[in-house]
């Protein structure tokens, strides 16, 4: 019997762009000749400023990341040219003290329920929540009223889910994950319940991602009721994460604070250029973006 093989490929979608470039002349005399010891050390310094205009935040995900990088290029006669680069963070600020994320934000549902296309009655949830803008660290206060007029016993729950958008090369992909969520208590047939400022953390996680043309961060407050036998009854409220307070609109571990500054040695470089600096050296702890562990949302209600 012949072996059996397995073949399995992940696709990663790409998108490369240059935001600005330069080119520096070597200052000469009057014969128009730079010498250049061996065994000396030449620093040239370039400086650089962000682009004006949205620039997404830098994000690793599970389809594709957004990385932004300073990359130097020396060309030596009848040599191969050196190059060296080195990655730098990006946080774009999003200010969630606006009017249109300070507003309340509310939604209703109702659901008819059957059992062997009997009717049985129907299911129905309302909610509120007094903003749509949050921060790292939030409590979300939830307003929300419940009523269960069929016969089986159902479960309301609430849950902060983020869906991460990846558009590359003409393609789409799509992630969604739990991140945080909470339950009440059941509700038996013939009954309503109510939640007055049930609370629900924000926790550690990226700011949203809306004005990318390649990627998109967003995230919901998910309230819902687990229905035995049938469909959840689900309300889709939007939210936007902002970023961490006293944080500037654009940072980065070398751009903001050093101009992007860059030097090396000239004649002694080596074949290989240096590797980047490692990213738990060059990013300032209150600076890091840490990816989300939670599961995939193929089961909003897992342990909850």
């Amino acid at each position: 019997m012949p072996p059996k093989h397995s073949l399995s490929h992940r696709c990663i979608l790409s998108v490369t762009a240059s935001l600005m470039a330069t080119r520096f002349s070597f200052p000469s005399g009057e014969n128009e000749m730079v010498i250049m010891r061996p065994g000396n050390k030449y620093e040239y310094k370039f400086g650089f400023e962000l682009p004006q205009g949205p620039l997404g935040t830098s994000f690793k995900g599970k389809y594709g990341c957004v990385d932004y990088w300073v990359k130097a290029f020396l060309d030596r006669p009848s040599q191969p040219t050196q190059e060296t680069k080195k990655n730098f963070e990006v946080v774009d600020l999003v200010d969630v003290n606006t009017p249109d994320l300070m507003a309340p934000v509310s939604a209703k549902k109702e659901k008819k329920v059957s059992c062997m296309f009997i009717p049985d009655g129907r299911v129905s949830v309302s909610a509120r929540i007094d903003r749509k803008g949050f921060c790292e660290g939030d409590e979300i206060s939830i307003h929300a009223d419940f009523e269960n007029t069929c016969s089986r016993i159902v479960v309301p729950k609430a849950a902060i889910v983020a869906r991460h958008t990846y558009l590359a090369n003409g393609q789409t992909k799509v992630l969604t994950q739990k991140l945080s969520s909470v339950r009440g208590n059941h509700i038996i047939s013939g009954t309503c319940a109510s939640w007055r400022g049930k609370s629900l953390r924000v926790q550690k996680i990226r700011p949203s991602i809306l004005g990318c043309n390649i990627l998109r961060v967003e995230y919901s407050l998910l309230i819902y009721v687990s229905v035995p036998g049938s469909k959840k009854v689900i309300l889709d409220l939007p939210l936007v994460i902002g970023s961490r307070s006293g944080l500037s609109s654009r940072t980065s571990s070398m751009a903001s604070r050093t101009s992007s500054e860059m030097s090396w040695v000239d004649l002694n470089i080596p074949d290989t250029p240096e590797a980047p600096p490692c990213y738990m050296d060059v990013i300032p702890e209150d600076h890091r973006l840490e990816s989300p562990t939670t599961p995939l949302l193929d089961d909003m209600d897992g342990s909850q």
